[in-house]
């Protein structure tokens, strides 16, 4: 068994390249359900290993949670039968939580990725009781969304420990960049997946033992992660540091203008997929912006 397989806990064996996909929008900004369900397929079928609607990328926060419950069901329509679908299902109460995880195992879901509750700072025992109820509510994998900078509350180790006791608790997704943290939640909890949640520690997160990485550069150039992930994963750890290096180009690319997740809905447009614009109050790149933007990715061959 390599340090970088998922956990024995995990009965998705949650591995490789997870793109955390976008929600794509018509221009008045309301959903695109049949355009959000092709950008799964678009990353399916260039290699990914599994997809996560209703993260970061997917724009979850500025969602209905009527919205929220079409694009699961658009998603696991596409591309449910051949890769996992773990479906977003955070919210700042426990209660609309557990509502939309039902949902997700209602509609054929894979598993569910719970962001931690945000806004409101929780305690060790507000963190046990809600993850407790909404592994209780349903029978899926539960993976812990991991991400203070986004929610202002971040996971003590210890709590961490506490959570993985819990049933159906299999999983952990980082975007902390706290390597430390990262490193130590590994060690210790061997039979849980981790997934690293930043593109600019897809090879660290494979060194310390994540058995993958949600990336948002695979949302837009699925294949440069997927080839990463598979070089290092055969072996080849001088091409997977040349691949992160081409990543960190590509992610300093995307953050140009606008943000990154303008700028991965600007290179998905270059490339000839529409995912719309982004809702309001986040904004699209400018023409200036993705003029600067083709000609970067032209420069790093990734178009």
């Amino acid at each position: 068994m390599a340090y970088h397989d998922p956990g024995e806990a995990d009965p998705l064996s949650l591995h490789g390249v997870v793109p955390p996909t976008v929600t794509a929008f018509a221009e008045d900004e309301s959903v695109d359900y049949e355009q959000t369900a092709a950008h799964a397929r678009f990353v399916v079928d260039r290699g990914v290993h599994g997809v996560f609607p209703l993260g970061t990328n997917g724009e979850f926060a500025l969602l209905t949670d009527d919205e929220r419950d079409r694009v699961v069901e658009a998603v696991v329509d596409e591309v449910g039968d051949e890769v996992p679908v773990i479906a977003g299902v955070g919210a700042p109460s426990t209660r609309r939580t557990v509502a939309r995880a039902e949902h997700a195992e209602a509609v054929g879901a894979d598993g569910v990725v719970v962001v931690t509750p945000y806004y409101y700072p929780l305690d060790d025992e507000a963190y046990l009781e809600h993850y407790r109820q909404v592994a209780d509510a349903v029978s899926l994998p539960v993976y812990v969304y991991h991400i203070p900078s986004r929610t202002g509350n971040a996971i003590p180790l210890s709590t961490l420990d506490e959570l993985a006791a819990i049933d159906n608790v299999v999983g952990v997704k980082d975007s902390s960049k706290d390597v430390p943290w990262l490193a130590q939640a590994i060690d210790a909890n061997p039979d849980m997946t981790f997934l690293a949640g930043s593109d600019s520690l897809c090879f660290t997160g494979l060194e310390i033992g994540c058995s993958g990485m949600v990336s948002a550069v695979a949302n837009a150039v699925p294949e440069l992660v997927v080839d990463l992930y598979e070089a290092y994963d055969g072996g080849d750890e001088e091409r997977a540091r040349e691949l992160q290096s081409r990543t960190f180009a590509v992610r300093d690319a995307f953050k140009s203008g606008g943000g990154y997740m303008s700028g991965v809905k600007s290179a998905l447009e270059l490339r000839d997929f529409d995912a719309g614009p982004l809702r309001s109050p986040l904004r699209a790149m400018t023409d200036d912006e993705q003029a600067t933007l083709r000609d970067r990715l032209e420069e790093l061959e990734v178009l």
